[in-house]
């Protein structure tokens, strides 16, 4: 069979060895990916992002009174600047688009060939599915007879301690009575 998939798609099935350390938006670098990718299609006439969204990329949060927001581990909060956020949601959904749409056409083109596939993929993702669910119904099982015997122990350690308070009121009272011996004449 001949391979007609084009080399765009190729390409993202190739491995990239680079490790992300920056900002993502989408799950994509904002510093490496993003800002140079807006900068060339806004250098083309292809996008008309402002300047200083693409200079000043992330912004400071506010509170509604004005005042900086923080996290609760008292990081200040920083968002990607509206204009910006909004060209990757459409980079983003355009991306999907055409994704569906080369699955569509090779479906359309080859149903035989993706069938297959599909096929191939659940026989050998029976297995794993089989083992993840055992071992999840084993895990919940272990969880909840955890659960019910510390639920048990804490039943009983209350009862005990229940128990101790009336076994020493009655241990006082069963304490023989002091009799004062009397003298005889």
């Amino acid at each position: 069979m001949e391979n007609n998939t084009p080399n765009y798609i190729k390409s993202l099935l190739m491995p990239n060895p680079q490790k992300a350390t920056a900002r993502r938006v989408w799950g994509i670098e904002l510093e490496t990916v993003w800002l140079p990718f807006f900068t060339a299609t806004n250098a083309q006439g292809g996008s008309a992002i402002p300047s200083d969204a693409l200079g000043a990329p992330l912004r400071l949060g506010y509170m509604p009174d004005g005042s900086v927001k923080f996290t609760k581990t008292g990081r200040p909060v920083t968002k990607v600047v509206k204009e910006l956020a909004e060209s990757v949601r459409m980079v983003k959904d355009n991306f999907t688009a055409g994704l569906l749409a080369y699955a569509g056409k090779v479906f359309e083109d080859n149903p035989t060939g993706y069938k297959l596939q599909i096929e191939q993929a659940r026989i050998a993702g029976e297995p794993i599915t089989l083992r993840d669910n055992a071992n999840l119904s084993k895990a919940i099982a272990d969880a909840r007879e955890q659960a019910i015997a510390e639920v048990m122990a804490e039943a009983e350690a209350k009862a005990e301690a229940e128990a101790e308070v009336p076994a020493k009121e009655l241990a006082k009272s069963k304490e023989p009575a002091r009799e004062t011996v009397g003298v005889t004449s």
